[in-house]
């Protein structure tokens, strides 16, 4: 048995449930197949969840500077709780999605896909549907090393369901999922250590955001292991033994890796379909989101352009512009903003400095460092830093990045007019809101430094 469409979406997270809304609403027969929960990665184990838990693990500072307001604060956490009232507000987000669906007239199967062709995909409940395009939008999946006793460590995805709350974990990795667990279990009362095979923590982010955040995560107890990695996993009574690859061993609670994501593209029909995949199994597509195959289509993680939940939305939209509304729409990857919700959180969007000294004959670069207002009645001694990157000769700017509370909000904001083009000049004429950590953008006078042809200056 079979069934017609327009286009059959794989995928029932973000950028899918997008290009499916979408394209119904310009009048396409559309179906959407997923064969977990609908709401993708972002919603159901990503995103979403993890900032709930961000959420929870920072009342825990908040006790702290309390009585330095007049409160008093006896408080205690139930890691339960937590999970029970996730679950909850999981549950109501996936409906929403598929109530969404349903509103735009899409066809909703909960089923596994595989493509069998050009133009058909089989479900494994034996049915088969026909499309004239078919739009990937499978995502990533957490990758574990391939070391002996893997299967003892969890990633991101089991982390949102365990029974009980780890006293000491280890955490392998240094980009966003892993500074972000780490925080989040150190907030919680775990004893964490993270490690990481490079030198220092998020990579290719600015130097000012890798320097600031690993302080002050030292600060809050979280310990760093740099240059080597886990070579080995092994059952310690209730805990774990992780072999390191420098000789070393150490029993902890829980092991998590946090090493990466790999395009979800195993097991569903691309290479008989004749699709290309890249060297990391990520599927190959051109400014339109088509791949090797002028049928099928790909957007999101699944693609390796940029792993974010927004961009996936926007590549979604960009297609059905495309493919339904008769719109070529491409989505601009120039200037994504994109926070990290580790603790301090970081907001960043443009060039880090080391980017634009590059780019760049002269770069005028302004930072500022000071102590959130809510540390100022306590001894809390972290800081905030907020900086500013611009080109010297007409002043635009081209990279801003931020460290402390707030600062994934403001980024966001500070998006806005940088893709517009915004200049220094701009921001000066801009009137400040008093008091708030956001003004120092628009009152920042004289640049800190200059780099001119790659050497920093004075101004």
């Amino acid at each position: 048995m079979s069934e017609e469409f327009d286009l059959v979406v794989i995928g029932g997270g973000s950028g899918g449930v997008r290009a499916a809304r979408m394209s119904a609403q310009f009048g396409a027969k559309v179906a959407i197949v997923e064969e977990y929960r609908y709401g993708g990665t972002c919603v159901i184990r990503g995103c979403v969840p993890k900032k709930l838990f961000v959420l929870a693990s920072r009342f825990n500072e908040l006790f702290d500077i309390a009585p330095s307001f007049g409160w008093q604060v006896d408080a205690k956490f139930d890691w339960p709780t937590l999970l029970a009232n996730k679950d909850r507000e999981i549950d109501r987000l996936e409906k929403v999605y598929e109530k969404l669906l349903d509103g735009s007239g899409v066809t909703v199967f909960h089923d596994r896909a595989v493509l069998t062709g050009a133009d058909t995909v089989a479900l494994k409940s034996g049915k088969t549907l026909r499309a004239k395009h078919i739009l990937v939008a499978t995502g990533g999946t957490p990758f574990k090393p391939d070391i002996e006793g893997a299967e003892l460590g969890i990633t991101s995805n089991e982390a949102f369901h365990l029974e009980t709350l780890p006293r000491t974990i280890l955490v392998e990795g240094g980009g966003y999922i892993a500074v972000e667990f780490a925080t989040i279990f150190a907030g919680l009362g775990v004893d964490t250590t993270l490690v990481y095979r490079r030198d220092k923590i998020l990579r290719g982010f600015d130097h000012d955001l890798r320097d600031g955040l690993e302080e002050e995560m030292q600060a809050r107890g979280i310990r760093f292991r740099y240059g080597y990695h886990i070579a080995k996993l092994r059952k310690d009574g209730g805990g774990v033994c992780v072999s390191f690859s420098h000789g070393e061993e150490a029993t902890f609670d829980a092991v998590m890796f946090a090493t990466g994501r790999h395009p979800n593209t195993s097991g569903i029909g691309l290479e008989e379909a004749g699709v290309e995949l890249d060297q990391s199994g990520a599927i190959v597509v051109d400014e339109y989101s088509r791949s090797s195959v002028p049928s099928i289509y790909a957007v999101g993680d699944v693609t390796a352009r940029a792993a974010l939940t927004p961009v996936a939305i926007r590549e979604g939209a960009a297609f059905a512009q495309t493919v339904f509304n008769h719109t070529p729409t491409v989505v601009p990857y120039d200037l994504i903003p994109t926070a990290v919700f580790s603790e301090p959180e970081i907001g960043t969007t443009g060039l880090p400095e080391h980017e634009a000294a590059e780019r760049y004959h002269s770069i005028d670069v302004y930072v500022t460092r000071f102590r959130p207002m809510q540390n100022t009645l306590s001894d809390r001694q972290e800081k905030m830093m907020l900086k500013l990157i611009t080109e010297s000769t007409s002043g635009k700017v081209i990279g801003c990045h931020i460290l402390g509370p707030g600062a994934g909000e403001m980024i966001q904001l500070l998006a806005i007019p940088m893709g517009m083009g915004a200049t220094k000049a701009d921001f000066d004429r801009t009137i400040a809101v008093h008091p708030t950590a956001a003004e120092e953008l628009v009152t920042l006078k004289a640049p800190s430094y200059r780099i001119v042809d790659g050497e920093k200056t004075g101004v």
